[in-house]
Formats: C-alpha cells, structure tokens, sequence
C-alpha cells in the first residue's frame, strides 16, 4: 500500500523521518513518498490547494497524510476520509477543503477515535506521529474504516476566495508560490476559456496589482525579465518572470488580486 506525506515540517527536523519511522514499524511492507515538506508553516490553504491538486496523480488506493495543523493538541478532530478510491488522514481544520469538492461519487469522513489504533504514549504537540502516522500504518494493512471512528458530516471547511466573474473580465488572486518564485493563481483555462466564447475577437490583458503580465504559451518564450504569465501544467494561470523570481521581482505575495480582461 501506498502511502504520502504532506507537511509543514520542513526538512532540518526529524518529525518526517519519525513518522515513517512509525508507519514502517506497523507495516513494514508499507511505501511511503513524500509530496513535500516545504508548506509555508500554518498555511491550511497552501496545503488545501497542493493535495488537491497532487493526490490524483497517485494510484487507486493511496492514502493521502496531510500534517498542517497549526491546533494540533486542541479539540480539533483528527479524520479519516474515504473518498471514491482514495484516503485521506489528518485534521479536521478544512485543509481537506478542495477534496471535498472534488467531484467524488463516494464520500465518507471518519472522526478518528478508536485509540488503541494511536501511539500508546501521545503528547499533544505532534498528532503527525501520535494519530496520523499509526491510523495510516494500520489503514495500509486492511484494517476496517468502521473500526477506526465514526462518520461524520459536520466536518470543517474553509471559505476559499471565489472567482469574481463578468462577460469580459475575471478577478481573482494568487492562491500559492511555488519554489522558483512563479505566482499560482485560482483561475483556470476553463475560466479564460469562457471569456474568448463570449468575445472570440477579444485581446487578453492580465495584471497583477496593475502590472501588467505578458500571456506566453511557455517559459522561454520571453527571454527578458518582465512580468509574463501562462497556462500551467494543472490548468492554471500563472505568472513568472523567466530564470527569476516574480515573487522577488515584483513583490508578490498570496492573496494578491489578480485581473484578466478581454478588450
């Protein structure tokens, strides 16, 4: 069975390898991959937006442990999601939020509470070793999702920014920067898409805090540093400056508001 690891934790502590070090001492056989470690710390809406957009790309059967719990000891729950031919294990502090709305025909949530399935001695700082890692290490060996808790429908989520959207223009804004400074927006192809069908003859305009973003097909179609912007490879407007940093160059940041215009 395959399981992954999503995490604030950074990789100068030992929690990451402590976890796996638990998952393997219940399941030996057990694969684990790291989708990263490098969440900005607390950010429940970086890690919302990197699993959803990573677990499909994993085989039936995976179980998804995501550790971005900035309430970890405090009541918060700690859940299970059976989701179609996925799972999904941490807190319940809406970073399952996407998931949520990925459009599964099947969708269970499980309030994790059968503690002999934790760590004997748990503390309250590190539920990622205490209560995620062992859920994940007997999940993997077959265990029943019914022995594991019970299901749940008041689950938390978060409120993400929605789309402002008119016949010529779409508002949103960067929802996450990636390590080579490019600026991850929450508009889709979908969404341009739809503007061109309202106006085919239409020019593209896309800024950001009113600069301007050139719209490229790829990177190295620029070969200056101005501020450009192109699809992604999940579908996603996004703006870059090429061999820079539009984080660094043009001091971007998430939340800020992004425009797309058709003149």
């Amino acid at each position: 069975m395959l399981i992954t690891l999503t995490t604030d934790f950074g990789y100068k502590d030992p929690f990451v390898g402590v976890m796996k070090g638990v998952i393997l001492s219940i399941n030996p056989s057990a694969r684990i991959i790291d989708i990263t470690h490098g969440i900005t710390p607390h950010d429940v809406k970086e890690a919302a937006f990197t699993i959803a957009e990573s677990f499909r790309y994993f085989p039936p059967k995976t179980i998804h442990v995501v550790v971005v719990d900035p309430e970890v000891g405090s009541p918060r729950r700690p859940i299970l999601i059976s989701a179609d031919e996925y799972y999904f294990i941490g807190p319940d502090n809406g970073v399952f939020s996407l998931v949520f709305n990925s459009g599964f025909e099947s969708l269970e949530v499980i309030h994790l509470t059968s503690e002999h399935y934790f760590l004997p001695e748990r503390g309250v700082t590190f539920h990622g070793r205490d209560v995620f890692s062992p859920v994940a290490g007997w999940l993997s060996k077959g265990i029943a999702l019914s022995n594991l808790g019970e299901p749940i429908t008041d689950y938390v989520t978060i409120k993400l920014t929605e789309l402002t959207i008119t016949s010529s223009s779409i508002k949103g804004e960067v929802v996450f920067i990636d390590h080579f400074g490019n600026a991850i927006t929450n508009i889709r192809r979908r969404d341009i898409d739809a503007l061109f069908a309202e106006k085919p003859n239409g020019r593209l305009e896309i800024s950001i805090k009113s600069t301007p973003a050139l719209f490229r097909n790829y990177y190295s179609e620029t070969q200056g540093k101005e501020l450009s912007s192109l699809i992604n490879a999940n579908g996603y407007l996004e703006l870059f400056v090429f061999k820079g940093s539009a984080e660094r160059q043009f001091d971007i940041k998430t939340k800020d508001p992004v425009s797309v215009n058709i003149t």
